[in-house]
């Protein structure tokens, strides 16, 4: 197949993200996410999250929370590094991919705890966790700025934030065949494999282009009460890791 030549015009940002809207299409492609995933990524979101847990290591002890879980992947694999005393929570407010995670943890023999949760209205309490993750997860949330809050407000302060999200390469030869693959190639595939009547890997697509990341990403974090803000380009910047602290004394 062949990329035009020509420049790719901005696409539309009308995307709803709207609670119905969202749980519906994640439960009807639940069962084929994970297969859709591999494929379409060639495998390197595998090594996103490990850098992920490399660079935003669980806790020694307490809790941690992976919000947006989807199907675990992020909860898993820092099930795999975390040590006995960590207690690791996975949310999502989509049951069917809550589901799937939890028959993955069951075969993997991992220690996690599944909780149906709406990542604008966490159920839980203030200052819960020492570190709070969301791969893939934070475009989804109908308001983003109300979704680092309540990340914040879990938060303990000096506690740490990941965010793992796709984000818009910077070089102009990259990000034009990003943009082709993204808008031409994925949504096709996507939506095949994964048997939908919903055109979620059209949603991924647009949502991907709507969502401020870079610097706009950096300063919602910093308005919503984080500090020592990092950014860690991947893979040309297709993928971008966003590390902060929760701003405040630790000894709170």
């Amino acid at each position: 197949m062949t990329m035009p030549a020509a420049t790719i015009e901005p696409a539309s940002t009308a995307v709803d993200k709207s609670g119905a809207k969202v749980r519906g299409m994640f439960a009807e492609i639940a069962p084929r996410y994970d297969l859709v995933n591999r494929l379409l990524s060639g495998g390197i979101d595998v090594w996103w999250r490990h850098v992920t847990v490399s660079r935003a290591p669980p806790p020694a002890s307490g809790a941690m929370l992976d919000c947006c879980t989807g199907t675990g992947d992020l909860a898993l694999a820092y099930a795999a590094k975390a040590g006995p005393d960590v207690r690791i929570v996975a949310g999502d407010f989509c049951r069917p991919m809550l589901d799937r995670g939890a028959e993955k943890a069951a075969r993997a023999s991992r220690s996690i705890e599944w909780v149906e949760a709406d990542a604008m209205n966490l159920p839980f309490a203030d200052r819960e966790f020492a570190l709070v993750t969301v791969a893939f997860g934070l475009r989804n949330i109908a308001d983003t700025s109300r979704g680092l809050a309540e990340m914040a407000r879990v938060l303990r302060p000096g506690g740490r934030l990941a965010i793992l999200e796709f984000s818009i390469p910077a070089n102009p030869a990259v990000r034009t065949l990003y943009l082709w693959y993204f808008r031409r190639v994925l949504p096709f595939i996507g939506n095949a494999v994964a048997r939908n009547a919903s055109d979620a890997y059209t949603y991924l697509n647009k949502s991907v282009e709507e969502f401020p990341s870079g610097e706009r990403l950096v300063a919602l974090v910093r308005v919503a009460g984080f500090d020592r803000i990092e950014q860690i380009p991947l893979t040309f910047g297709i993928a971008t890791l966003t590390i902060a602290t929760r701003a405040g004394d630790a000894a709170e």
